[in-house]
Parts: structure tokens; sequence; C-alpha cells
């Protein structure tokens, strides 16, 4: 098959975005097929009319991949891709809408507000939370922009900071405790591995730098805490309208109640990524994970095809 995959792109994230591509590019030319990479810029459908696929593997983290800003532009070209539609991943990006629809269906999550910065006034500390807060962009992935802030002076800071990426920026009730992720794939969920990192939290850096964490898969937890956490993964990725695949990250106190951080609609494939150890961990290697995302796609153009 003719597969284009789609990497790079504006955003924070190109770097990621761009391990992450060139691992599926690795993957499917060991595969066999014939794989064809391009970047996601002003000339991006040209290219794509072009290279002609018969389908495209998204590797675009942040906005324009992650979105739902590429999904609508291969959606309205009628090409088939890997990962989740547009409504699911445009509201997987946005923070506050997917705490809001998680609280409303009872799904733990730590208490949070949202700020408007687009006026250019510095907001006072929420009155409803407390310190330490966790202060992040409202729509970004990979960690970026992310600082738990134990000050008032650390708070005008981090703001600031995270506003230069979205105009809207969240303050989250800082939750201590062990950090996990789940994936799913297709509609089961992987294997929980639990997170180390060296730094602070899961940052950027914990996330992409050799080092950064260590990663203990299968988590090293009892069958029921396993399988709760699993459960609410498969709860978040069917409650979103998720597909083929996503990663959903938790804490979980020292009295063993969890709550839901994140929600991933488009892991990373890079060689630190953690959805891609829990698949090989379930006995899925790397280039069978690639076809499997792949043929998830391709029997979409068939189901529209027939339809």
């Amino acid at each position: 098959m003719k597969v284009a995959v789609v990497m790079g792109g504006p955003s924070a994230e190109r770097e990621v975005s761009i391990q992450s591509g060139t691992g599926v590019m690795r993957a499917l030319a060991a595969l066999g097929h014939d794989a064809r990479s391009l970047d996601f810029d002003g000339r991006f459908v040209e290219a794509i009319r072009e290279i002609a696929p018969d389908v495209v593997f998204n590797a675009l983290h942040g906005p324009g991949g992650e979105d739902g800003t590429i999904q609508g532009i291969l959606e309205w070209m009628g090409i088939p891709f890997t990962g989740s539609g547009i409504a699911a991943c445009a509201v997987a990006m946005d923070k506050h809408l997917t705490k809001k629809l998680l609280a409303a269906e009872g799904l733990p999550t730590p208490a949070w507000d949202v700020f408007d910065l687009t006026g250019g006034t510095l907001p006072l500390l929420p009155g409803s939370l407390n310190l330490p807060l966790v202060v992040k962009p409202r729509a970004s992935g990979s960690s970026a922009g992310v600082v738990i802030v134990k000050s008032h002076e650390a708070w005008s800071k981090a703001v600031l900071a995270a506003s230069t990426r979205t105009p809207e920026v969240l303050a989250e009730e800082f939750v201590p405790g062990r950090e996990f992720s789940c994936g799913v794939l297709g509609e089961e969920a992987l294997p929980v591995v639990e997170i180390v990192p060296s730094d602070e939290f899961y940052s950027y850096d914990a996330k992409y730098k050799p080092g950064g964490s260590r990663h203990l898969i299968p988590a090293p937890i009892d069958h029921d805490l396993t399988s709760r956490l699993q459960t609410l993964a498969l709860s978040v990725h069917r409650l979103l309208g998720l597909r083929d695949y996503s990663r959903t990250d938790f804490i979980v106190t020292k009295e063993g109640r969890p709550t839901i951080l994140e929600i991933n609609a488009l892991p990373g494939m890079t060689p630190t990524s953690l959805l891609p150890e829990e698949a090989l961990s379930a006995g899925i290697s790397y280039e069978a994970l690639v076809e499997r995302l792949v043929q998830h796609a391709l029997a979409r153009a068939t189901e529209l095809q027939v339809g």
C-alpha cells in the first residue's frame, strides 16, 4: 500500500512528531509498504494530492494534528487516516471540555478552574483551589508548558508562560501520588504502565529525553487496581468517541484512589513513548502496532465505499 506519514508541523511538538513519524516510516518500510513522508505546511493539500495515498498515517502531534484540523482536511478530501475523527480530537485536545465531560459522567479528575488571558489581565490565584497547583495550557500536549506552582510568585510566571501557547490556561488541583498510564488499542485496554520520572513529574523532558523516566510494565500493582485503571481508560475512550487508539494518564493517591489527568487521542510513537511499550508487553510489536492502525483506517475506507 501507499501510505503517507504526516509529521512535523508548526507546533511546539514538531520535534516529537518527527521522531514518531520516523519510527512509523521505518516500520512501514519493514512491512513492505510504500511509505512517503510529508510535513504539515502550506503545501499539505497539494502534496497529498500528488502522493495520492491509500491511507494517511497521522503522526502529527499538537495543535493541527490532534485537534480536529488535519482530520477535517482529510475527511473533506475523502482520504482514510489513522486515529480519531474531528469531534473526538477537538474535545480530547481541549482539557477544559474534557474535564467537564469527565465530571459530568462522575469520572474522577482533579478540581480545576480556567482563565482567559486574551485581555492581558493577569488573574489572581483561584480562591476555590489551594497551593500547590498545576498550571497548563488549555490545548497543548506532551506536557508542554505544564508547571507545578507552589508560591504566589511562581503563579504569575507560570500563567504567563502557559498563555504563550494558548490564551486560556487551566489551574488544576495538585494530587500527589504514583503516576500511571493505560493505552487502548481498538476496543481493548493494554497493560498498565507505572511512570517513575526523574523530574518532579512526567514533564516534557521526562517524556522524551533519554533517562528522563523509568517505565514499569506491567505496573507493579494488584489485579484490582490494574482492572480499575483499564476500565477507566476504556470509559474515557468511549466517552470522548475516540477510535483506533488512545492513552489515559492517571495519578493514584497513597490511599489507592485513581484520578484522571490527561487523555491523549494521538499517542506518541517515539522510542520513549508509552503506548508502543504497552503494546509490546501485550505481545504486539511496533511493526504489528503500525500495521494494525493502518488496517483500522483502511477498514473505514471500505465501509465508506460500501455505504
